[in-house]
């Protein structure tokens, strides 16, 4: 994979060519059609996935919770936290994708385990509601 493409992922832009380059010789590409779920809600986690093109709907017991586009990442809650997949995600086009396993998460610089642990804490208190306990 090219770290260009890497690149334009918010998750991985500010990291260094070296890294990416790590990255790059693990992580796969996958497409998927309209229609396709691409993860399931109550699987167990191995993936994280960004978005390279298209679009998804993020869904929890049938109810759409967010869309995603390009850049977006989705799976790092069950992968770091080694939970159960909280939702499903379903492609609302026709979607592009890079993915990265558990095993590979480990393999990211410090600095992007941190930013990922970040967006799952933001998501929490998203999800949670403005009035929630910190």
């Amino acid at each position: 994979m090219d770290i260009g493409r890497l690149r334009e992922i918010p998750l991985f832009a500010d990291m260094s060519d070296a890294d990416l380059r790590k990255i790059a010789t693990f992580a796969t590409e996958d497409s998927a059609e309209e229609g396709k779920t691409l993860i399931h809600e109550g699987d167990y986690a191995t993936e994280l996935i960004a978005i390279e093109e298209g679009t998804a709907d993020v869904l929890h017991d049938g109810r759409r919770l967010a869309t995603l586009g390009p850049g977006d990442v989705f799976g790092e809650t069950g992968v770091l936290g080694k939970e159960l997949r909280n939702a499903s995600v379903v492609a609302t086009s026709r979607i592009r994708t890079v993915k990265l396993t558990n095993w590979e998460i480990k393999r990211l610089p410090p600095q992007t385990i941190a930013r990922l642990r970040e967006l799952v804490e933001e998501r929490r208190v998203a999800a949670d509601g403005p009035t929630a306990p910190g």
